[in-house]
């Protein structure tokens, strides 16, 4: 075979070989191009529900009870419907057997108010006011004391600590703030019976409240120290803590004062 034949016979089968090998890949693009379109493109996520945010309605409480929000505590419902903490757990465990105060969900209905026949933390009798409930008067009176008229004169106070009030009531403030120094003394600004002395209310760091009557409760937070405990009887002007700054930024006395449980500015009320 000649020289000319054979280098033409060779490229012949190279240009063959190059053309299958073109049409391969050519096969092969098509059909990953056809398997891409033919797959169903990817979706934005699915929308998720979240049955614990709320979205779940309610009917509205019945009379005497209270429909459990999240961030509840047992200890906050008390407060804020002027009940004993620990009247409320009674209620509901003699309603509920199974019942438990530790742990309450969303939606649950906490019984809030006393039924028929049932005990609760009595305050003690009030003595009559004597030179002594004057003593207990901050450094500093604010003006405001002067100007504001009290609406519900049911209860006088003496101030439960002394110090510069730097943080008046208002509609984020359920009381008012009175600077001080770490074990300085928290007073009881009136007789009563301690109701709660302990640190489960978010915010209030070591909390003591005191329940005077069937109306009124105050309530003494951010302490260091606790001097009373639960079920205790005080008298006006008696130490119940120290002052201290758990759950604050600086040591100072959150005090406030509830009226069937509804809290009120406490200025008017002080003497």
């Amino acid at each position: 075979m000649r020289i000319t034949e054979i280098v033409t016979k060779t490229a012949a089968n190279s240009m063959i070989n190059l053309s299958k090998s073109f049409l391969i890949a050519t096969f092969s693009a098509s059909l990953i191009l056809v398997s891409g379109c033919s797959t169903t493109p990817r979706a934005k996520p699915a929308n998720v529900t979240d049955r614990t945010s709320g979205s779940t309605s309610y009917e509205p409480a019945p009379p005497g009870y209270y429909r459990v929000k999240k961030g509840d505590t047992l200890a906050r419902i008390a407060l804020d419907h002027g009940q004993a903490p620990r009247d409320v757990a009674q209620w509901n465990s003699t309603a509920n057997p199974s019942f438990n105060p530790n742990v309450i969900e969303v939606g649950d209905l906490i019984l809030v108010k006393p039924p028929a026949g049932a005990k609760v933390a009595k305050p003690v009798e009030k003595k009559t006011a004597s030179a002594t409930d004057k003593a207990d008067v901050p450094t500093t009176t604010p003006e405001s004391a002067k100007a504001d008229i009290v609406a519900e004169p049911g209860i006088r106070l003496s101030w439960p600590a002394k110090g510069k009030v730097t943080g008046e009531f208002n509609e984020t403030n359920k009381g008012i703030d009175i600077a001080g120094k770490v074990g300085e003394p928290v007073l009881a600004a009136s007789d009563g019976k301690v109701v709660y002395a302990g640190n489960s209310l978010r915010g209030y760091g070591n909390l003591v409240i005191v329940k005077h009557d069937n109306t009124y409760l105050t309530a003494y937070a951010h302490n260091s120290k606790l001097l009373v405990k639960e079920g205790d009887t005080v008298r006006k002007g008696q130490k119940i803590a120290e002052m201290g700054d758990t759950d604050t930024t600086a040591p100072k006395l959150h005090f406030e004062l509830r009226v069937n449980g509804k809290p009120v500015n406490p200025t008017p009320y002080l003497q």
